[in-house]
């Protein structure tokens, strides 16, 4: 993907109340957590995904985007 197509807001869907809210994203790292302003509850990246967003998001992630989701955060240091 061309990095001018990198989308870099998703809208993050709080599994628990419902809640979304659009956020951006930051663009050299993977987000981890993520507190819902509603009803407080603390996301965390389901197993398998890098970030909040991948997992509760209307758009995954820029490295995701843009690397796609085997080769997204190897080597990148955004993922531990």
């Amino acid at each position: 993907m061309n990095p001018a197509e990198i989308v870099t807001v998703s809208v993050l869907t709080c599994p628990a109340c419902g809640h979304a809210r659009a956020e951006t994203m930051p663009t050299d790292a993977c987000q981890w957590y993520y507190q819902c302003e509603a009803c407080h509850t603390l996301l965390k990246p389901k197993p398998g995904d890098c970030c909040v967003y991948c997992s509760y998001g209307s758009v995954p992630c820029p490295p995701i985007q843009s690397a796609g989701k085997a080769d997204a955060c190897h080597g990148r240091g955004c993922c531990g």
